[in-house]
């Protein structure tokens, strides 16, 4: 049912989006749009929240990873869902705080922690987790300089294996984040480094991600867990009291449904590792892509179709620039492609098999090839769903195609003829913005 309304608010936003002027065929400036369904990120962030809730009673702090949408007004939202932030650059950090975003509900994790970064999270009293040794000798230092609130740990890396997706998979044995615990002599040293340090309370696992099965995130999750009991065992307290387990759900980007499910996972670490459960520790989590993909939506004119081949081509305004990792990497992600009429309503027909490409200058700018969709015509609409995270808030500046606008939307139903309001979340790029990203305030810069 869920999804059914969650499909229903979409076709109703985009005719909207249409009815509204936020998408206009009659304005070169308004051929693409972002929309963001805000009951859907709220349900997210509720079945996140009541998931764990119902496994453990112990206190747990969500932390969004503001990589997958690093945008404030989103931000805040999930702040007023009662979610922190997992920041991993001094930028994700300004956004965070730019969101209202306290202190004690941030965390910071980066593989390149500066001296400068550390100094400031522990002045604030941010959470940080060491990614390798090194980093831990930094915060030896700057510890024994200054007192700080900051709760501090290391990210350990379980060496369990890789998910579908190569370049995604953290948990490989030679990943670039954290401690690698099968490496000889890693363990120990992690050990040690908690013995020796009173004030380490944390330890931190990351090994989800899209493409990883759920029953490897648990394993890895496991792995720490047991490196936790063995610290705490040695030193003969509950030294680590928070195990951050990150996040990394992957999404179905097939049909509408939400699946796996929060739920199906807190219920798969119960039964895999109760005794992180059992209230003796703490949790933080990173979720990014769940939360927010399936809320995602963009939209685009179709400018001109053509035959190439035999095989029809429609040319729109979404390519490269919003759906990046799709165009160079097609195979591990897919994304629907919906069809509409230029007036915002479902396209119907008979089905043809199809290309839809994107506006930049290279042949592999598609967003699907092959695809079976009603003939799209020129001015129709392409809807992209699924694209809430890591899509149209990542642009990639290829030809210099400016960044579309975002837009959330509400419903005051829960079906099709709900009233739709739109609140801007970030404007469109303007032309005098790119040009001045470009150099365009010193063009004498290089005639000496």
């Amino acid at each position: 049912m869920a999804s059914h309304h969650a499909g229903a608010r979409r076709d109703r936003a985009v005719r909207a989006a249409v009815e509204q002027g936020l998408l206009s065929s009659a304005d070169p400036d308004r051929q693409i749009v972002a929309l963001l369904d805000t009951a859907g990120i709220r349900a997210s962030a509720a079945a996140l929240v009541s998931a764990f809730a119902a496994v453990t009673d112990a206190p747990v702090l969500h932390a969004f990873a503001v990589k997958a949408c690093p945008l404030v007004p989103v931000l805040r939202l999930l702040d007023a869902c009662g979610l922190g932030a997992e920041v991993a650059s001094p930028g994700e950090l300004a956004l965070a705080r730019a969101a209202g975003l306290p202190p004690s509900r941030t965390v910071l994790d980066s593989p390149a922690k500066t001296p400068a970064d550390l100094r400031q999270a522990l002045a604030l009293g941010i959470a940080v987790n060491a990614d390798n040794l090194q980093e831990l000798a930094r915060l030896d230092e700057l510890v024994g300089s200054a007192p700080t609130s900051s709760p501090l740990g290391i990210r350990v890396n379980p060496q369990i294996g890789a998910g579908s997706i190569g370049a995604l998979s953290t948990a490989t044995a030679t990943s670039k984040f954290g401690v690698a615990l099968r490496d000889e002599g890693a363990r120990d040293a992690v050990v040690r480094a908690y013995l020796d340090r009173p004030w380490l309370t944390r330890l931190h696992t990351h090994t989800g991600s899209q493409g990883v099965p759920l029953a490897l995130m648990a394993e890895g999750v496991a792995a720490a867990h047991a490196l936790a009991e063995e610290i705490n065992a040695k030193a003969g307290r509950q030294q680590i009291d928070t195990l951050d387990i990150g996040g990394g759900l992957p999404v179905n980007f097939s049909s509408d449904e939400e699946t796996p499910t929060y739920a199906e996972y807190a219920e798969l670490l119960a039964a895999t590792v109760p005794g992180l459960l059992d209230g003796r520790y703490a949790l933080v989590t990173e979720f990014g892509r769940s939360l927010l993909a399936k809320h995602g939506t963009i939209l685009a004119r179709v400018e001109y179709t053509k035959t190439s081949g035999a095989r029809p081509v429609a040319v729109t305004h979404a390519g490269v620039q919003v759906a990046t990792r799709t165009v160079y990497d097609p195979v591990s992600w897919p994304l629907r492609v919906l069809a509409y009429d230029s007036e915002g309503r479902p396209r119907t027909g008979e089905e043809t098999v199809q290309d839809v490409a994107g506006p930049a200058c290279f042949a592999g700018d598609l967003l699907a090839t092959a695809r079976s969709l009603p003939l799209l015509r020129p001015a129709d609409i392409v809807a992209v769903p699924d694209t809430g995270a890591y899509y149209f808030a990542h642009p990639y500046a290829y030809n210099s195609l400016p960044r579309p606008a975002v837009h959330g939307f509400t419903t005051d139903a829960p079906d099709a003829e709900g009233a739709v309001t739109f609140s801007t979340v970030r404007r469109a790029q303007t032309l005098d913005e790119i040009v001045a990203e470009a150099g365009g305030g010193m063009p004498d810069a290089l005639l000496g």
